[in-house]
């Protein structure tokens, strides 16, 4: 599968593509190093987000999961950049339950492009992040997007 990794503010990146689509974005600097043009593009991308000069991506994605899983992730995907929606109004959306939605939310295998820091806990709390610095590292790409919360 090939790889291609990235330095960020929220730490090393590595990207994966397989079949022509982006299946996963992991932390760290992955082992083999290829250049694609998909990943070169995905690179370029992510290095624009952070440098704030893209809010929308425009990559093929391929993420495993259930049907569920990825019926969540796509409702991710419409959360608007520098927008947040609580877990429970994800939950209503596709009539479900919170908690449902936040174990789809943290098995998420492409963060950032499938925006899972843009939810949030009903009362304002930031919840959990499965990248690496947890917290931190959702409450800095919220802030990068200029997303209004208490403490941001």
């Amino acid at each position: 599968m090939p790889q291609l990794s990235l330095h960020s503010p929220i730490g090393d990146i590595t990207v994966s593509e397989e079949d022509g689509a982006i299946v996963a974005i992991d932390w760290g600097w992955g082992r083999d190093q290829t250049e694609t043009p998909l990943l070169r593009r995905a690179r370029r991308e992510l290095l624009a987000y952070f440098d704030g000069k893209r809010t929308e991506f425009d990559l093929p994605l391929t993420p495993a999961g259930t049907p569920y899983q990825r019926r969540v992730w796509a409702a991710l995907g419409r959360i608007p950049y520098g927008q947040t929606r609580s877990y429970a109004e994800l939950a209503r959306a596709l009539r479900s339950g919170p908690r449902a939605v936040g174990s789809a939310n943290g098995r998420n295998p492409i963060p950032i492009v499938i925006p899972c820091h843009r939810v949030i806990g009903a009362d304002g709390s930031l919840g959990g992040y499965s990248g690496d610095g947890g917290v931190e590292t959702k409450r800095y790409l919220l802030a990068l997007e200029g997303a209004r919360l208490p403490g941001l």
